[in-house]
């Protein structure tokens, strides 16, 4: 550093600077005011560098600077401090409202009023966090300045990410009024690829995250579409649908972590909240209906829709390459041959997933759930006892029964399903268990009997099956009066 406070700059970058700044300027393409607001320079300044070159040449644009050029050398701390506070005050006030607090305030306190460009130079010097966590509070300054911990699965189905969102599109319903459809998401947060949905004008629930869920996990019948198995963690958001007791037990049941994102930081779940803006932006935009162009009438059913949508998935979304590494979300999901864990049997999933348990009892017309009653043979052996119904919200017309947690049978009802159990079936049914029944009376009325004659000391030894002794029969006993 040399004295009077200058600092040794290249002559050659000083010069250089300068020129190009109002080179704009010496073509006719800008004017000096423009440019010397945009570089934050003072008119009179690049007025001076333009007489200078054009006197001297690129030489004279190679003055040094001084160290302290651009600080608030004729301002106090006090002041600096007194502009930042109001310009950080809740609302937001205009610059030339705080220029007038000042000069009220230089006024009671003796400070040097500083000039309005020097004024708004603190303002514009403050750091947008800063600006931000003070007029916009901590929930949009948490959203755009803090450090997000993204998860990153490093195969596929390590990690999936569930959520819904209402799309922006307007479908009939089949009553003839219009409506937007809600869209349950499932993707694998590796490959991008979506592993399931479900579309519905029904709002989020446990049943619409079951059923994208069941989707999700199956094996389609599209070979299109290979994403299937059970993933090692399901992250979510904090909804009530996937905070469940339900959920809880079927994570549990598929050996399935459930992790929730942080409340109010979406951030976290970046796939799938990208994925809703690619839906808009490639697909929901060309359709009639469509929330930003009013002018296209709602023509489309949710049957239409849906199909659309899966032609699209399948067709657009999961052949697009990646730019990080050119493979499509398919491709990436089976790069190196990946074998996903699946469950054994579809009906097994419907029961962990899909169908909801009540507990009944048996009477002896059947059994009576959602003012229907359900009937099958085999209840006859089980009228009077505790069950557990388990069935299909979409298909209430049969119901699995189980008995102490062991399936037992599936009873139907003849109003919805026009299936009637033949009254044979039922007699037969009933003559067994009634038999059953009679037979487990006698061998305890043996029990009993044995126990008795032991208690009066008549204990009788068990026939020897060899032996050749004639069992004599018991003498009858003598009818005796009361009077005897």
């Amino acid at each position: 550093m040399s004295e009077g406070g200058e600092v040794a700059v290249p002559i050659e970058s000083r010069a250089l600077e300068r020129y190009r700044l109002i080179e704009p300027f010496l073509r006719g393409a800008r004017t000096l005011a423009s440019i010397a607001g945009q570089a934050d320079v003072n008119l009179r300044t690049a007025q001076r560098w333009v007489d200078l070159y054009r006197r001297d040449g690129l030489e004279a644009l190679a003055q040094k600077q001084r160290v302290d050029r651009g600080s608030k050398r004729a301002m106090s701390q006090k002041m600096v401090e007194t502009i930042e506070g109001l310009a950080l005050e809740r609302p937001r006030v205009p610059i030339s409202a705080i220029y007038r607090e000042l000069q009220e305030f230089a006024a009671k306190t003796g400070e040097r009023l500083p000039s309005y460009p020097a004024v708004y130079r603190v303002v514009k010097a403050i750091p947008i966090s800063l600006m931000t966590l003070a007029h916009s509070g901590t929930r949009m300054y948490c959203e755009r300045f803090d450090l997000v911990h993204r998860r990153e699965a490093a195969r596929p189905n390590a990690i999936w990410q569930a959520d819904h969102a209402q799309l922006r599109i307007q479908l009939l319903r089949e009553d003839g009024t219009t409506g937007k459809p809600w869209l349950t998401i499932v993707i694998d947060d590796y490959s991008r690829a979506i592993a399931g949905y479900y579309l519905g004008f029904e709002p989020p629930s446990v049943l619409r995250t079951s059923l994208a869920l069941r989707q999700a996990i199956w094996r389609k019948t599209d070979a299109r579409w290979p994403i299937c198995g059970i993933p090692d963690v399901l992250y979510t958001d904090n909804g009530s649908d996937f905070t469940s007791r339900h959920m809880e037990y079927v994570a549990a049941d598929l050996k399935m972590q459930l992790v929730f994102s942080t409340p109010g930081q979406p951030r976290g779940r970046g796939r799938i909240e990208r994925f809703f803006r690619t839906v808009n932006e490639m697909f929901l935009c060309t359709l009639d209906g469509y929330a930003g162009k009013s002018r296209r009438k709602p023509s489309l059913t949710l049957d239409a829709f849906d199909a659309l949508f899966k032609a699209f998935l399948l067709h657009t979304y999961h052949c697009r390459p990646n730019k990080a590494d050119e493979l499509s979300p398919v491709q990436r999901w089976e790069k190196g041959g990946f074998l996903p864990r699946i469950l054994d049997s579809l009906e097994r999933l419907d029961l962990l997933l899909v169908h909801e348990a009540k507990e009944r009892k048996v009477r002896p017309d059947g059994i009576h759930f959602h003012r229907l009653r359900y009937l099958s043979p085999v209840l006859a052996a089980y009228v009077g006892e505790s069950i557990t119904v388990r069935y299909d919200p979409r298909d209430v017309g049969e119901v699995r029964v189980f008995y102490r947690d062991k399936f037992l049978c599936r009873a139907i009802s003849a109003e919805l399903t026009g299936a009637v159990v033949p009254l044979r079936e039922i007699v037969r049914s009933r003559n067994q268990r009634r038999n059953e029944l009679r037979g487990i009376l006698k061998n305890r009325q043996q029990a009993v009997d044995a126990l008795l004659d032991l208690k009066r000391g008549h204990v009788s030894k068990e026939p020897d099956a060899n032996s050749t002794v004639a069992i004599q029969p018991a003498a009858p006993k003598l009818k005796r009066y009361r009077n005897e």
